[in-house]
Parts: structure tokens; sequence; C-alpha cells
């Protein structure tokens, strides 16, 4: 097969000229604030405007992008010359952007293969990234959506909220809302288990809630190579102690990314951030099954 193209969605957190450069296109999803909806990304709907908004209890929602922007990708792609296109896309449990996408792809004037990763957020980046090292080595289509699911699959994602009340709003709380339900003090630590989010520890305190998520993820490395990713939604401080003491303790186990740092450290964007509200800490660790 000739040209493949490889498409993501905004949630999964690459950095746009890192994606750019490794021939990455990423859709974003919506984020609506007091019934205005904005891209992704844009000046109106960053991470800073979706914590504020939150926080002063304005509306905020999102949405997935429509089958049509899809439909218009993929015939732009097609027309550009790609013989075939390779969606990546977060967990349909939590999100119809996988949906979207697929529903387009079947008119599409070139072969596409949709992969839900059963993920979210940087889980979901290691997953684009692993595939598009394959494209870049002239691998198949094929097995770069195996590698995209592999990826994918292997991955560990945990995350601390203040509160299970965004996550309520939005409908995405699943068994974990079941679990913990309304008790009091209980500060929340999750996970995504076969893309839906469920409970990993019941903690009293922030720093205990911190403290436990930093050994999981720690546990989650193993002894083998890994990425390690520490994600956050206005907490950039603790984002960047957590990563500090993770760096600290996996030392060159931790695959160095571009710019030397052995544990990337992100602001989460405004879709995954109107649903874990500000304060929100993540771990993503991914074993490397393939070369760095």
């Amino acid at each position: 097969m000739g040209s493949v193209a490889l498409v993501t969605d905004s949630t999964a957190l690459l950095e746009p000229e890192a994606a750019a450069a490794s021939g990455i296109t990423v859709v974003p999803l919506q984020v609506v604030i007091d019934d205005v909806s904005y891209d992704e990304g844009t000046p109106e709907a960053t991470p800073e405007e979706v914590a504020t908004a939150l926080r002063d209890k304005r509306a905020v929602s999102t949405s997935r992008p429509a089958p049509a922007v899809f439909a218009a990708l993929y015939e732009r792609l097609a027309a550009e010359g790609v013989e075939a296109i390779l969606s990546v896309h977060l967990s349909a449990e939590v999100s119809g952007t996988f949906e979207s996408a697929l529903v387009a792809s079947r008119n599409a004037p070139v072969p596409v293969t949709c992969v839900d990763t059963r993920q979210v957020g940087m889980a979901t980046g290691y997953a684009v990234e692993s595939a598009a090292r394959v494209l870049a080595a002239d691998g198949s289509l094929e097995a770069a959506a195996e590698a995209a699911r592999s990826r994918a699959g292997a991955a560990t994602s945990l995350f601390y909220v203040d509160t299970l009340e965004y996550l309520r709003r939005g409908g995405r709380v699943g068994r974990a809302g079941a679990v913990l339900g309304g008790a009091l003090a209980v500060k929340p630590l999750l996970g995504i288990e076969d893309g839906v989010i469920v409970p990993r520890a019941k903690v009293r305190t922030s720093a205990k809630a911190i403290a436990r998520l930093e050994a999981l993820a720690v546990e989650a490395a193993g002894e083998g190579r890994v990425e390690l990713s520490v994600a956050h939604l206005a907490a950039h401080d603790r984002a960047a102690a957590l990563a500090e003491r993770l760096s600290e303790q996996l030392g060159d186990q931790v695959a160095a990314v571009p710019g030397g740092e052995h544990v990337r450290c992100v602001e989460v964007g405004g879709v995954l951030g109107a649903h874990v509200g500000p304060g929100m800490l993540a771990v993503c660790v991914a074993p490397l099954a393939d070369p760095a």
C-alpha cells in the first residue's frame, strides 16, 4: 500500500509542532462555554479559560466532531494523494469521536481504518506516536494500527481529581461514581480500564491521594523501559513536583523526550479539563514495545 495518512483528535495531547512534523492530522473536539462552541485549542477554549469558567460555575460542556468533519478531512487527504488513512481516537466509552470517524469512514474515497484506543489523554497520544513510527519506517497500515492498539492496551492511565462533580455533570463517572458515591472527604483516585473510568483507591486527603498516585505509577512502570507523562489542569506546580519525583525514582528507565526531560509534563486541553476540573493530576505509563 502506498501513502498512508495518520489522523487523531485533540484529546491525545500531542504538541501541534510535533504532530505536524510527524505528518499527524489533529481534529479538534469542541468546548461549549455558556452555549457558545469553540474548537479545542482556540484562545476562547484554552485550559485556563475552561478552569476559570468551571470555578465560576458557568455552563461548560463538550461535543465531538460531527461525522461530516471527518468526511471532509478524509476527502481532502484523498485529494492530496493519500491511498489510505489510519484514524486513531480516544475511548468510544467516553466520547462519540470514534463513532463519528467510523461513520465517515464508510463512504470515504480511500480505505480508512479506525482505531478505538480504549484510552484517553497521553495514552492515546502514545498510541498515535507508535503508529507514526511504524509508518515512518515504511510499515503497513495494518502494522501501524496494531502498534496503536498494542501500545494503548499496555498503557496505564491514572488520575486524581479534587471532586467527582465535573465527571458526574458530564456523565463520564461510570463505575467510579457507583463505588465512591457521595462519600464525604474522599479524594478520588481513578483509572481507565477497557475504556471506562474505574475507581483505583479511596483516599481521605489530597496529599495521600497524590502519594498513592505516585506509588501506583512506579508500580505500573515495573522494571522495563517506559515513556511516562504527568498531566494536570490548573495545577502546574503540583504536576511539576510529581514529575520530578517520578523522574528521580525511575531514572533512566524512563525514555527521554525531545528537550531531554524523562517525564513529560503537560496541561490537559479544554475538553478533558471540562470533565475533570481544576486540580486534576494524571499519570500515564506506557511500556516501550517499539524503538524510542
